[in-house]
């Protein structure tokens, strides 16, 4: 079970996986809108396991301290990033990682760039790419601790390996596939990908 809520005045993109098997889940980057994912949480008949978060901006983590009290499931992040949050999380990210959560196997892909500490989490099908890749573009680089040729490597080296029909599911904007994004993507095609 795949839900993506469109949260906050900048409009990013939350998402709750959840495995119907066992009812155990996790959110990824609760930006704001505290009430309207723990109604989703409720409505899906979820135990939330871990609050993960791509990166530290607050359109991605503003509500994940509220999110934890009310859930009681830890915020991860990398250690990277973690400087950046207002508040202490319960334990990093890094890459390699594996997080298990109810018959699903997570990968923790560091995909630095847009942040210093931004990840990526590689699901069964699928890809959360936080701000790193979006569909038709790439995150911001000219930020606090940005750099371009980090995020285009890492997005060439972690992310599009993982095959051509997986779906990208990104911090703002629409789904995609890394397939498309490898030939549409201005970032990246003609490039030799």
């Amino acid at each position: 079970m795949l839900k993506k809520l469109v949260v906050g005045y900048i409009q990013s993109n939350c998402y709750i996986l959840g495995c119907p098997k066992t009812n155990e889940g996790l959110v990824i980057d609760p930006g704001d809108d505290t009430t309207r994912i723990v109604k989703e949480i409720s409505k899906s008949n979820l135990t939330i396991r871990y609050i993960l978060l791509t990166h530290y901006h607050f359109d991605h983590a503003g509500s994940a301290l509220e999110l934890r009290d009310i859930t009681k499931a830890p915020v991860l992040i990398h250690q990277l990033d973690a400087p950046g949050l207002s508040f202490k999380p319960d334990g990093y990210l890094y890459d390699g990682q594996q997080i298990t959560v109810g018959s699903y196997e997570l990968s923790i892909l560091h995909t630095p760039g847009h942040t210093p500490g931004g990840i990526s989490i590689h699901a069964p099908g699928a890809v959360f790419t936080g701000d790193a890749l979006f569909a038709d573009s790439i995150g911001r680089t000219d930020l606090a601790g940005g750099d371009y040729h980090q995020l285009i490597e890492g997005v060439r080296k972690k992310i599009f390996p993982l095959g051509d029909e997986l779906r990208i599911y990104p911090g703002h904007g629409p789904a995609s596939t890394i397939g498309r994004e490898k030939l549409a993507n201005p970032f990246f095609s003609g490039q030799g990908n």
